[in-house]
């Protein structure tokens, strides 16, 4: 009993020191600069730590001027404090060669980035890639293939020329090896050195690299070409409303909607592809070329201004940024677009193949089957007919 006792006064008298800090508020300039136990405690919790004291408390070499020529000590700055001002960015560093860049020995935020990189981002968007892939498969034993209505016409109408399909399977082809290459730098080092060995990956992500560098050049250039063939018949229609209403017919065996060249369905993806793809190309020519294409600074000073980072609770947004910090943001807003953007790719390759009958063969022939398009396209069958009218009227052939 008595050692019962004992322990227990121990363990009060160990634990009043701790309980007297958790009730006051520390001066933090005692410590020099150094961690409290309540940074330690923040830290662990994952809680957003004051570090403002320790960011400045870089020392002041002008305060031992006066002897700091005869001993060559470092001034009013001790080893920690020049430590500190590395990690912070905010030590003056002369370097014969590499630019701002190179100046930065230190990088406080490095382990955050490659904490987000490997936790959240890897398993949030393999999450999201299974899920779309499990959504489709569903949908695809519930509703079935989307047929067409009746018999075949035998008659086909063209779909896309052949400038058309050269841009969209550019595009397109381009992005799987994007998506593919860029899956492999991801998850390599969890997934395939386990699976196949260090020197078999080595090769893999040499080949990888290459790839994915040269490969958006095909992907950007295709882009151009699908938004400036395409963008006029993509621009919103009243249309459109209807379609929507009637959930494009997709979702039941009732008819179809009618539409024009493109329909609503179609244009969420267009203009996903046009604006997520612009946005994956540009941080993609700041990985390209590092540290020499920095667009976050001025990207969060933008969004400080409209205060929708504090509306989201996020507060004041950083506007000066390390180069490496740049790049890492490029990095992190690359992948996680990427990731959105492939979910919306898969669930356009379900309907352009298994999902609907004929609509493959408007990007592999360019020609469609009148029935098809008369259930899916009507108004711009009716435009093509009109045209071809008029085209039959002016070269004295009645028309059909």
């Amino acid at each position: 009993m008595a050692r019962i006792l004992f322990s227990l006064i121990l363990s009060l008298f160990l634990a009043a020191p701790l309980l007297a800090q958790e009730a006051e508020n520390i001066d933090r300039s005692i410590t020099g600069g150094a961690q409290t136990l309540e940074d330690i405690l923040a830290r662990q919790k994952g809680t957003v730590v004051d570090d403002e004291f320790r960011r400045d408390a870089t020392g002041d070499p002008d305060s031992a001027a006066g002897i700091a020529a005869q001993l060559g000590t470092l001034g009013g700055a001790s080893d920690p404090e020049l430590w500190r001002a590395m990690r912070y960015g905010s030590v003056d560093i002369a370097v014969s060669s590499g630019g701002d860049a190179a100046r930065v020995l230190m990088q406080d935020s490095g382990m955050k980035w490659l904490a987000f990189r490997e936790g959240p981002l890897a398993s949030k968007g393999a999450y999201l890639l299974i899920g779309t892939l499990v959504a489709l498969m569903l949908f695809y034993m519930m509703r079935g293939r989307i047929s067409i209505d009746g018999e075949k016409s035998g008659r086909t109408v063209t779909r896309f020329k052949s400038i058309e399909r050269f841009a969209h399977w550019l595009m397109a082809g381009s992005f799987i090896l994007l998506g593919l290459t860029g899956l492999i730098s991801l998850f390599g080092r969890k997934v395939l050195i386990p699976a196949f060995g260090h020197e078999a990956f080595s090769t893999l992500a040499i080949a990888s690299k290459w790839i994915h560098n040269n490969i958006s050049w095909a992907f950007m250039i295709g882009l151009a070409m699908v938004f400036f063939m395409w963008v006029l018949h993509n621009l919103p229609s009243r249309t459109d409303l209807k379609w929507i209403a009637q959930g494009g017919g997709i979702l039941s065996d009732g008819k179809h909607p009618p539409a024009k060249k493109f329909n609503a369905g179609q244009k969420v993806i267009f203009w996903s592809v046009i604006l997520l793809g612009s946005s994956i190309s540009l941080s993609g020519l700041s990985l390209l070329f590092p540290f020499e294409l920095p667009m976050f600074a001025k990207t969060f000073a933008i969004l400080n201004q409209t205060g929708l980072p504090q509306l989201l609770g996020y507060g004041e947004l950083s506007t000066v940024l390390s180069p490496h910090e740049e790049m890492q943001f490029a990095q992190m807003w690359h992948a996680v677009v990427a990731f959105v953007l492939m979910a919306i790719i898969l669930a356009h390759i379900y309907i352009g193949s298994i999902g609907m009958e004929g609509a493959y063969d408007a990007m592999s022939t360019g020609e469609v089957d009148e029935a098809w398009a008369h259930q899916h396209h009507r108004l711009w069958l009716d435009d093509i007919r009109k045209a071809e009218g008029s085209d039959a009227e002016g070269h004295g052939t009645p028309a059909e």
